[in-house]
């Protein structure tokens, strides 16, 4: 490898485009931890999202009022104001009320960057899922109902299933934006890739070539996660229904 970082130190030298994540050690460890730190909130915030998708979709047709109007405001607050305003509530708001015994904070700003991701993302989950589960006939949990399911039953095994197939694809677009979101940790010193190129950027003068990097980064993330997401699609459709 020490060829291919002599290179890249060549080619500054001759053209000045300064690509110090990979000649210089120093760099390229950071801006590796960074770019595993947005892959790392990526994919945990893309978990919680989904599953607080499907345990708000399943609330919302919950026969328990108070359950319902919880899961209708959650749903408004986090889907009509700023994702950054969010996060900034969370970290500052929360987090200031929250300390531990030595008067540090409690929860770290990594965590406080999860929750408050996968709640933004969450709430739009819970939409994509309600109207997936609205898109599935309703002969179909009564025909679940008659063998003897109970609802939590149904929804798990048969509803649940058919609805997914049919968000999808919505869900696809909801995740790649919420990839694309992470970058906002970096407004509460997450050390991800947006932030530590900013460091790098700083030290070296060399903007224009670390944001071209990003951009490169991002659209490689993005679309092995866009295909993923449609090799699934494929892997999981049924004929006539659906996708």
């Amino acid at each position: 490898m020490q060829l291919v970082w002599d290179w890249f130190r060549w080619l500054n030298e001759s053209t000045g485009i300064n690509l110090t994540i990979f000649y210089d050690q120093f760099d390229r460890s950071r801006f590796a931890s960074g770019f595993l730190m947005t892959v790392k909130l990526s994919v945990i915030c893309i978990v919680s999202s989904v599953v607080i998708g499907v345990v708000g979709a399943w609330i919302q047709g919950s026969r328990l009022r108070v359950a319902r109007t919880i899961v209708h405001w959650y749903i408004q607050a986090f889907r009509n104001t700023p994702p950054l305003v969010q996060l900034y509530f969370f970290y500052f708001g929360l987090g200031s009320l929250l300390k531990a015994a030595g008067g540090g904070p409690l929860i770290t700003n990594v965590t406080w960057a999860i929750v408050s991701l996968s709640f933004f993302a969450g709430a739009f989950n819970v939409e994509i899922f309600r109207s997936g589960i609205e898109a599935v006939p309703r002969t179909t949990l009564e025909a679940a109902e008659s063998l003897g399911f109970s609802r939590a039953q149904a929804y798990l095994r048969i509803v649940l299933p058919l609805a997914f197939r049919i968000s999808l694809p919505a869900l696809n677009n909801n995740l790649v934006n919420l990839v694309k979101t992470t970058t906002l940790a970096y407004a509460i010193a997450v050390p991800e890739m947006l932030y530590v190129s900013s460091q790098i950027w700083s030290d070296e003068l060399n903007v224009p070539v670390m944001m071209n990097v990003l951009l490169i980064c991002y659209f490689v993330l993005v679309g092995i996660l866009v295909y993923l997401m449609h090799r699934w699609e494929r892997a999981i459709r049924v004929p006539g229904f659906g996708i």
